[in-house]
């Protein structure tokens, strides 16, 4: 009895042993970090490069380990209870039943995989052969099990060919958003690395310089009064009409005209701003900011003239716009500083009306929807329907928005009060 006592109490204790290898394995493989596991497997360590190959195929390997885990623990249990029986009688189910939930429950699944979220990557290195081999034990079982899994959710519409649970990028936005929520990451930096994430969301029409904010050169004014201004203009690059100013013949560039100028011994007469002008280059408005700054980069240029569907002028944009979507607003030494935004004491806010509502959302963490309008004035045309009157007040998710100055069909200045204010 007593030899039997230990091989059973034996057996039971090397079950529960490969059950929290099992359990212990699956929770490294699959919190271990990616870019940790690829930097070591880049850097010559086979066991994260075998890491890699096993996360790679997902499915196969937590349905491998699956298998063997309920495998063990079910052949752990039918022998406690069959031995317990054996012992006590029928009542040994009760015995076995309660024992093993605890012995599983400590031993098999709370322990390791405790463990195993302590020390994700050295568990996962060290678990990575064993994990091959249960792979390769179970691989033809795994595969029926798939079979059998796709075969049912089909039936019931679900089709899992080509699904990808997570994306890269929510992936590493999910990780920004739970750094910053542990302190890890000041707001700045968080909002620079959501917004680099943001690029291929995000089109020209919402970053773009309206064309009624644009500073132009009427290419029939005389040489004085056309170098007049793009001296005292702030602005590097001037988009150059003629007859229109819809229609744009170039872009005069500052250094350009100084260069023909000095070329000229220093004389205005006889310079021809139309073939001082570089060629204007036209873009969609719906091109995405990704796609416009590997452009700018390619073509090594800072500014593009923005149409619509009809290739009608609706702005410009430039490479400056694009990284202040990513770093926040930069100036110089020749820009004006001055704000769209100010804070009251009370906590409310008065914006120009055309604040853009992506900036709001970022500066005071709010979730305005942008879906329908790209200005905060607009916005507010959105929910009234029509073009307001200053002093009506407008309420939405929370939020109070009252009219505060208007110019014509423009609402120029909002009074925001936010939740809970």
């Amino acid at each position: 009895m007593i030899t039997e006592i230990i091989l059973f109490s034996g057996a039971i204790i090397f079950l529960i042993f490969l059950s929290g290898l099992f359990s212990g394995t699956e929770t490294a493989l699959t919190a271990s970090s990616p870019s940790r596991i690829h930097r070591m497997a880049k850097s010559g360590n086979k066991k994260a490069a075998l890491v890699e190959r096993l996360t790679d195929e997902a499915e196969k390997l937590i349905g491998a380990i699956l298998l063997g885990n309920n495998m063990v623990n079910i052949l752990a249990s039918a022998l406690a209870t069959a031995f317990s029986i054996r012992v006590f009688g029928e009542i040994g189910v009760i015995y076995a039943t309660i024992t093993m939930t605890i012995l599983v429950l400590v031993f098999a699944e709370v322990l390791p995989k405790t463990y195993a979220i302590i020390n994700p990557e050295r568990v996962a290195l060290k678990a990575a052969p064993f994990a091959k081999i249960t792979v390769m034990l179970f691989s033809p079982v795994v595969m029926l099990v798939q079979v059998i899994v796709r075969t049912t959710l089909k039936i019931f519409g679900v089709d899992t060919h080509g699904q990808q649970i997570l994306s890269a990028h929510d992936e590493i936005r999910g990780a920004i958003s739970l750094q910053a929520y542990e302190g890890g990451l000041i707001k700045h930096n968080k909002d620079m690395l959501d917004s680099i994430l943001d690029l291929q969301d995000i089109q020209l029409e919402d970053v773009m310089v309206h064309r009624k904010n644009i500073e132009m050169i009427n290419a029939d004014d005389s040489e004085e009064e056309i170098f007049s201004q793009v001296v005292k203009s702030p602005f590097t690059r001037l988009p150059l009409w003629k007859d229109n100013p819809e229609n744009i013949i170039g872009v005069i560039h500052a250094k350009e005209v100084l260069r023909a100028v000095k070329n000229n011994n220093g004389s205005l007469v006889g310079l021809n701003f139309t073939e001082i002008a570089n060629e204007p280059w036209f873009v969609p408005e719906t091109t995405n900011l990704q796609e416009q700054l590997a452009t700018f980069l390619s073509k090594k240029l800072h500014f593009a003239l923005v149409v619509d569907e009809y290739g009608a002028f609706m702005g410009v944009t430039t490479l400056e716009d694009i990284l202040e979507e990513i770093v926040g607003d930069i100036y110089d030494e020749h820009d004006t500083l001055s704000s769209d935004i100010k804070i009251l004491q009370n906590g409310s806010i008065i914006v120009n009306g055309d604040t853009p509502i992506r900036d709001l959302n970022r500066q005071f963490n709010w979730s305005l929807d942008d879906e329908e309008a790209i200005t905060i004035a607009g916005y507010v045309i959105d929910i009234a329907e029509s073009i307001p009157l200053p002093g009506q007040q407008f309420f939405q998710d929370g939020f109070t928005f009252e009219i505060l100055k208007r110019r014509r069909n423009q609402i120029t200045s909002l009074l925001i009060i936010p939740k809970n204010k």
